[in-house]
């Protein structure tokens, strides 16, 4: 299902086609992805297989969302190619099986899509999609050595207010907010 469209890309869900398993492993199989990823995220993947669990974990925790949060696949549309995954979901707490009231818009590109202005694009359209939605700040959340990510967030308008530890199991993570505009 698509998601949202911007002027180079597609914002759709992750599926079981074959071509999409590959890509999710040969995305998050790469260590100079996955070290910012957390330190309890089970990656890089050493097994293909281990795209079809992924898969499903996303799925299942999107389930009751209704399309509004999800961890969605970027493709380009000129190639079809997909070249790294947007998230937009509530982010989980401390207690990591608990979610808060905060939106975490995020993202993971392979590296050969690096340098091209997807993460912004993708990040862009679906920050905007959840203000549409209501909701008045979005965060991203950083690895304190990722600074492409750091610069992302900038790239979006995103104010760094600092490190923070109030999220996933109280990581200490760079911080960076966006307030919705006024209506």
């Amino acid at each position: 299902m698509t998601v949202v469209t911007t002027e180079r890309l597609i914002l759709r869900d992750w599926t079981d086609d074959p071509a999409d398993l590959a890509r999710i492993y040969d995305i998050y199989s790469r260590p100079e992805v996955s070290r910012y990823l957390g330190m309890a995220s089970g990656l890089p993947m050493t097994n293909p297989a281990q795209a079809v669990e992924r898969l499903r974990t996303w799925q299942e925790r999107h389930a009751d969302d209704g399309g509004r949060y999800g961890t969605w696949a970027i493709e380009v549309r000129e190639t079809g190619q997909a070249v790294g995954t947007v998230l937009l979901k509530p982010l989980p707490g401390r207690d990591e099986s608990r979610r808060t009231e905060d939106i975490e818009v995020g993202w993971h590109l392979h590296p050969d899509a690096w340098g091209h202005g997807y993460a912004t694009e993708a990040a862009r359209a679906a920050v905007a999609r959840e203000f549409a939605a209501g909701t008045r700040e979005i965060y991203a959340v950083v690895s304190p050595s990722n600074e492409p990510s750091m610069a992302v967030a900038r790239r979006l308008g995103m104010t760094h207010v600092g490190q923070r530890t109030d999220w996933y199991g109280g990581e200490l993570l760079e911080t960076f907010v966006l307030t919705a505009p006024a209506a």
